[in-house]
């Protein structure tokens, strides 16, 4: 029987869901959606263990003892401990590694929102089928909105019913090419989750990016196990360059497909993103935390304390975290990020 397994990327500064989100807990540890963070979330969705194996968790020092606290949905998991950060392609030839070269791999970042797990599996599914073929498969998100803040997939020829090529990748559009994309039907976004054997990956990654896939090579070899930790050597890694797994190798190869998939997926990547994927009354409003809204619409508030009152206001967000408080349009929080208060966290 097939069997899949998911590596899970951890990490991130947390600067954009500021300041809730910080650079020493940052959004995947976080109970942004429900009461389970999005990290917990994540395992949650592959513990199938009939279809999945026990996960493989990809995160830096900073962050580990955060991942060892939230394992509960998969206490056999993995835990490989970066000695550095970057970026994705080093990240998953890491996990690749680790596994034998036939197995399939599930990649995943530990900080999205599914709103749709059961549709999420059965892409899963598919691109699986397609990675044991020998294809290097992305899943696809079906587009809701002109979004100019994601990469775009555009949709080639048909691969057996099961998926389709990718013609080619689109960096992130200005808005006037975000709504052409979603008028012609054939693009999506990309949203970083992919699917492939481990040794088509690392083959492709050694044709494209030798240098990276040397450094990681000896850096696995080199590397020490500590219970439920893998320690990759530091001296070997720290060689490998910085490059996401697009640019180093999705973008490059002859191989790859995508699947498309409607999913109810949210990258939570600002403040407004997380109040679309959350529940909210018939005016529009969400609260979480002690609050009051009057004559309010399309506001949110988030308080971990201190009671909010709002009167009269329509697409604002207040974020209280301690002694922190932000409060923008929803047109502003792309910005939060610049805030000295973000950065010197």
């Amino acid at each position: 029987m097939l069997t899949i397994t998911p590596v899970i990327l951890c990490g991130g500064s947390g600067t954009r869901l500021w300041p809730r989100s910080r650079a020493v807990k940052p959004k995947p540890f976080l109970p942004l959606v429900g009461q389970n963070t999005l990290f917990e979330e994540s395992l949650r969705r592959v513990s199938d263990r009939s279809l999945f194996t026990a996960p493989l968790i990809v995160t830096g020092a900073k962050h580990l003892a955060h991942v060892e606290e939230q394992l509960s949905f998969a206490p056999d998991a993995q835990i490989i401990v970066e000695p550095a950060a970057r970026n994705t392609a080093a990240a998953i030839a890491l996990a690749a590694q680790r596994l034998a070269p036939e197995q399939v791999m599930l990649v995943c970042p530990s900080d999205h929102f599914i709103g749709k797990p059961n549709a999420f599996v059965a892409a899963v599914k598919s691109a699986a089928k397609l990675a044991q073929e020998g294809w290097l498969v992305a899943l696809g998100i079906e587009p809701t909105a002109p979004e100019t803040g994601f990469g775009y997939i555009r949709r080639g020829e048909d691969i057996d019913g099961s998926g389709f090529r990718i013609a080619n990748f689109v960096e992130k559009p200005n808005l006037e090419r975000a709504m052409q994309f979603l008028s012609e039907g054939n693009y999506s976004w990309n949203g970083g989750i992919f699917t492939f054997r481990a040794g088509d990956f690392l083959a492709e990654l050694a044709k494209f990016r030798p240098g990276i896939a040397q450094a990681v090579a000896a850096s696995v070899a080199e590397g020490k196990d500590e219970g439920q930790r893998f320690h990759p050597d530091a001296e070997a890694f720290m060689a490998t360059e910085s490059d996401s797994i697009d640019y180093a190798v999705m973008e490059k190869t002859e191989r790859a497909a995508m699947v498309p998939v409607d999913m109810a997926w949210s990258d939570i990547g600002s403040w407004d993103a997380l109040y679309e994927a959350r529940p909210k009354d018939n005016h529009g409003n969400s609260v979480h935390g002690p609050a009051e809204l009057v004559d309010c619409r399309e506001v949110m508030v988030d308080s971990d304390g201190p009671r909010v009152s709002v009167i009269g206001l329509e697409g604002v967000i207040v974020v209280v975290d301690g002694k922190d408080v932000l409060v923008t349009s929803s047109a502003g929080v792309q910005k939060v990020g610049k805030l000295k208060g973000a950065s010197n966290q």
